[in-house]
């Protein structure tokens, strides 16, 4: 008896390393110091201590039950972005910088092609929110779980200097809201998803007339990351009171969360045109409007608070980043929560 014959295919390991190894190093930073393989992850601080006041920012999510749609479509590449977007995201929405990211991975058992897709994906994601991955973990759990499946999950670290942090607190009556569009479902809400779609390989390779693509197509497109976005409008000299990810929850959970007390926010439903995935959940699923609102990001997955004032230069910042950005409503004095109108 040994390892092998458990379950656990240590060589499989050192495969999948091997196969990853370039896409690790396509998102080295200057900070990062060492190599793959170290027992931990180094990153210098150096620059930190530039700033006036550093507050470090982190963030740990997972896909959720999206990964289903991965083992039914076989398709592994994308959903390393939503495991970094679903952390990085938070960390913009504080006003921070991602730093670097370590990703986890928990599987039946170890197939280093796939293991390498994913981290594949993860390296994307980080590119795109320029953190460095600076490790990460690969777990055999045979017994635990199905062979052909696995669990994908992140951890990432960010800076802000304190003046610089997006709080909330100074949002008033008469701010504006602008939501920057999402790519869809995001990684939010699968768990409805898969109760209204039959989850098989004919269902998800279905071509739907309305949404241009197939609905596995639609449906696995990877989380926008947010970072560059939120980077572009503070270099535009423009000051965000406040920023809501729209995550689990949607609108009625998330966007509260940015706001003090005193005011609420009034979306307006009709200042943008809800994605047309969404309208298909909501037609298939016999689901209720305030719950499709209250479950998905609805076509828009960050919102920020801003001086009206400011409309023009946030708009065009957000343009500069191939991103699609709409006044979706304002703050008014009243109670804490959200209103949709």
């Amino acid at each position: 008896m040994d390892y092998k014959n458990a379950g656990v295919d240590i060589e499989a390991g050192y495969r999948s390393v091997e196969l990853m190894k370039d896409a690790v190093k396509s998102t080295v930073r200057p900070e990062v110091l060492g190599g793959i393989g170290g027992f931990a992850g180094a990153f210098s601080l150096a620059k930190i201590k530039e700033m006036e006041d550093p507050v470090l920012l982190s963030g740990t999510d997972g896909c959720g039950t999206k990964v289903k749609l991965a083992f039914l479509m076989d398709k592994h590449d994308t959903i390393g972005i939503d495991a970094v977007a679903m952390c990085v995201n938070d960390i913009a929405c504080s006003g921070g910088e991602p730093l670097f990211f370590l990703d986890y991975i928990a599987c039946g058992k170890n197939y280093p092609e796939k293991i390498a897709a994913i981290v594949g994906g993860v390296a994307e994601g980080c590119r795109q929110s320029e953190a460095a991955l600076v490790g990460g973990e690969t777990a055999e759990h045979p017994g635990l779980m199905p062979e052909d499946e696995y669990d994908l999950a992140g951890f990432a670290v960010g800076v802000v200097d304190r003046k610089d942090m997006i709080t909330g607190e100074n949002i008033k009556d008469g701010d504006m809201l602008i939501g920057i569009a999402s790519t869809g479902v995001h990684s939010n809400g699968f768990s409805l998803v898969r109760k209204v779609f039959e989850m098989t390989k004919e269902s998800l390779d279905t071509y739907y007339d309305e949404l241009g693509k197939t609905l596995g197509e639609a449906l696995i497109a990877p989380t926008r990351i947010y970072v560059k976005a939120l980077k572009a409008v503070k270099a535009a000299g423009v000051t965000v009171k406040g920023c809501s990810h729209i995550t689990g929850g949607g609108f009625y959970e998330n966007i509260p969360r940015m706001l003090p007390d005193g005011v609420k926010a009034v979306v307006k439903k009709d200042s943008y045109e809800v994605p047309a995935i969404f309208k298909l959940l909501q037609k298939t699923g016999d689901i209720e409007e305030k719950m499709m609102y209250n479950t998905f990001n609805m076509g828009i997955g960050m919102v920020l608070a801003i001086d009206p004032a400011d409309k023009d230069k946030v708009l065009e910042a957000l343009s500069s980043t191939g991103d699609t950005a709409y006044v979706i409503g304002e703050v008014k004095a009243g109670e804490k929560g959200v209103e949709l109108c």
